[in-house]
């Protein structure tokens, strides 16, 4: 069965960076880690920035230090063998700013454990692998590197499939030179309607793979061709208001039911009600209707302006537009492993997207490139298409090309 592929935008990374002062304007971070309830220090606990590539270690006595840092919004996360993960929300601005974190212990019910000797089946697990780290050429170096601590589950009634780990989940990009580590991941690839939704709840950390000069060139290049065009891309250029500077086209695009189909569905069931089955109890004039979509796409022909899908008052930024947005990125091809047919005016041709408005009114969007509001926005088309194989860091930023 064919399916619509839509997708939880920004990997839900539970929060969103705020918008960053200058460049110049950098801090330093520093605290200790403890035990919540003890108050002993925690040496060698992980510390980070989500949903970037800033982290660190806490040294034998609980301390931390994360220099460089610029000025922002930001979520620390800390975590730690036997504990549960710590957040905190903190604004930096400049000089030092110490906060310190106190995690909570897991609860020990050591009596209740279940050994699984084969957690799931082979055949979920590779299609999990499909669905999570996507299909694309970058995707395709990319590599879980602690599978045993997955366990993925197809509920057949729900037509759903699901996946947790039980500890953090290493996965090595190769393409991109990245580490990425999940905290508490929470996958769920839902199947129905013709539709299939993904969505993937954790708490993300980028930390940069170490290379030789070759390969560092590589990763960056890499990693400009993979931002060229990208949601992430977009996203930001929509909060600059520099959408067709940055080489977007946008237009309005409309879906409704196809009320053809409707009817068929209708006509089939009542026929198979009467306890005639198979294909030659319904007329062939059904089942052709049968074939054509759930619903009818139309695709507005007009580029539309900045205005129509974009407010900005006191230095922030929505995204607000009826119906459905469809985005194409003239100036980049497709991944050739990308085959799904363009809903544009120039199909095949160039990196197709829609954008589906998911809160009742509008969404903000971060300078960074995220949405404020996890889920606040969906995607389909080449941009769920892409998935952990093409994922860059809230805090990546483009290298300008020497001219």
């Amino acid at each position: 069965m064919p399916y619509l592929f839509v997708r939880a935008l920004c990997f839900l990374l539970l929060l969103s960076l705020g918008s960053p002062l200058p460049a110049a304007a950098q801090a330093t971070l520093r605290g200790t880690v403890r035990d919540s309830l003890t108050r002993q220090p925690l040496p060698f606990a992980s510390v980070f920035l989500a949903n970037t590539t800033r982290g660190a270690t806490t040294d034998a006595e609980g301390r931390y230090v994360l220099a460089g840092v610029p000025a922002g919004r930001y979520e620390l996360s800390a975590t730690y063998l036997g504990y549960h993960l710590q957040q905190q929300p903190v604004v930096v601005e400049t000089g030092d700013r110490r906060v310190d974190l106190g995690l909570l212990p897991a609860a020990q019910q050591l009596g209740e454990v279940v050994v699984r000797p084969n957690p799931h089946r082979e055949a979920d697990y590779r299609r999990f692998l499909e669905l999570f780290l996507g299909t694309s050429t970058r995707a395709q170096q990319c590599r879980v590197r602690n599978p045993e601590a997955l366990h993925v589950e197809y509920d057949e009634e729900r037509n759903q499939l699901t996946a947790t780990a039980t500890q953090a989940l290493e996965v090595e990009n190769r393409a991109l030179g990245y580490r990425l580590t999940f905290y508490d991941l929470d996958f769920k690839a839902d199947f129905a309607n013709e539709q299939l939704l993904i969505t993937s709840i954790s708490h993300l950390v980028f930390r940069e793979l170490p290379g030789g000069a070759a390969r560092q060139r590589r990763w960056a290049a890499n990693r400009a061709r993979a931002y060229a065009g990208s949601y992430l891309h977009f996203l930001r250029s929509v909060h600059a208001n520099a959408v067709a500077e940055a080489g977007f086209e946008v237009q309005r695009l409309r879906r409704v039911p196809n009320r053809r189909r409707a009817v068929a569905d209708s006509l089939k069931q009542a026929i198979y009600a009467t306890g005639a089955l198979g294909q030659a109890a319904v007329p062939d004039s059904i089942w052709r209707i049968l074939e054509q979509p759930r619903a009818l796409t139309y695709l507005f022909a007009p580029l539309l302006p900045p205005a129509a899908y974009r407010r900005a008052a006191g230095g922030r930024v929505w995204l607000r537009f009826p119906d459905l947005l469809a985005v194409t990125y003239p100036p980049g091809r497709p991944d050739p492993n990308y085959h799904q047919l363009s809903l544009t005016l120039t199909p095949g041709r160039e990196q197709a997207s829609v954008l589906h408005l998911q809160v009742p009114v509008e969404a903000e969007v971060d300078a960074t490139g995220a949405p404020t509001v996890p889920l606040a926005l969906l995607t389909e088309g080449y941009w769920g298409f892409l998935q952990m194989g093409d994922l860059l860091p809230l805090d990546y930023q483009p290298v300008p090309r020497n001219r």
